[in-house]
This record gives structure tokens, sequence and C-alpha cells, in this order.
């Protein structure tokens, strides 16, 4: 079970990287959040499992905290594309 914990916690952290590295690149700035959101969001889930393999007795502190992180991404998400949207201008039609 240890080995199993370590191994969702290490490949958590390459997610972490992976996602981090296209910031680097000449993609459209939705495209990089978007990559990097949804790297960070597995890799953090990945995170969380591990612990929550490593650190049974917590599992009710862990358990919220990944439907949080679930949740808040989501909303963040929607939030980002909502104002990403060019607003239309008074007067015209």
């Amino acid at each position: 079970m240890n080995v199993l914990s370590l191994l969702l916690i290490g490949l958590g952290l390459m997610f972490w990287f992976w996602g981090s590295w296209p910031l680097l690149g000449l993609a459209s700035y939705l495209s990089k959040l978007h990559n990097l959101s949804v790297a960070d969001n597995m890799g953090s889930a990945l995170v969380l499992v591990g612990l929550l393999l490593k650190l049974p007795r917590e599992w009710p502190l862990l358990t919220i905290a990944l439907l949080m992180l679930v949740i808040w991404n989501t909303i963040m998400g929607y939030v980002l594309a909502a104002c990403s949207q060019p607003r239309p201008r008074r007067g015209s039609q």
C-alpha cells in the first residue's frame, strides 16, 4: 500500500510539472490556462488519493479537500470562460 501511495503522489507531481511546462509556449492564454487547470486538478487529486492511502485515519479531511478541489476548479473554469467572452457594445444591435 505504501508503494502505491508513493506512486500516486509521484504521478501527481509529474502532472503538476507537465501542466506547467506549456506556459512557456506560444499558445493563447486561454489554452494555457485550460491545460494548466486540468493538469493541476489531476495532479492535486492524485496527491490527495495517495495521501488518503498513506493516512487512512484522515479520510474525512482528505475527502472534503478532494471534493472542494473538484468543485472549485469547475466553478473557476466557468468563471474564466464567462469572463473571456467579448461583451456586446452598448447601442449596437
